[in-house]
């Protein structure tokens, strides 16, 4: 396993994930503030591929620059609120639900042992 790849591959999808809630909260802020640009930016998002922070900030750099310099901002701003806490937390949460997923499993196993027909040992010493 390459992990340079895999945290490579982990850092453009957080990277885009943060450019959706950057989406978002503009959203929220256009809404109260801009009705009409609000409007223009949800049919753009629409139309363009959110899942790919970067495509989709390219593209609303042709369309409007001011809005995307906005997001990118939004998406900086988030970036530096959670730098510090996302590592420690993401472990825990892992480890916490790889045990999860484990005990569970385990449950499972150990209440098909108890189901499982037992062997009538009279019949097999016949």
């Amino acid at each position: 396993m390459d992990c340079k790849k895999v945290a490579k591959a982990t850092t453009k999808v957080i990277s885009s994930y943060l450019t959706y809630q950057a989406v978002q909260a503009v959203l929220e802020q256009l809404t109260e503030t801009n009705p009409p640009l609000a409007l223009w930016l949800r049919s753009f998002s629409g139309r363009s591929i959110v899942q790919d922070g970067e495509v989709y900030l390219l593209a609303l750099l042709v369309e409007n620059q001011e809005l995307a310099f906005r997001i990118m901002t939004v998406r900086e701003y988030l970036v530096e609120e959670i730098m510090d806490d996302l590592p420690e937390m993401l472990f825990h949460e892992i480890k916490l639900k790889n045990s999860q997923h484990r005990k569970q499993q385990l449950e499972k196993l150990s209440q098909l042992s108890v189901t499982e027909p037992r062997l009538n040992f009279e019949s097999s010493s016949e």
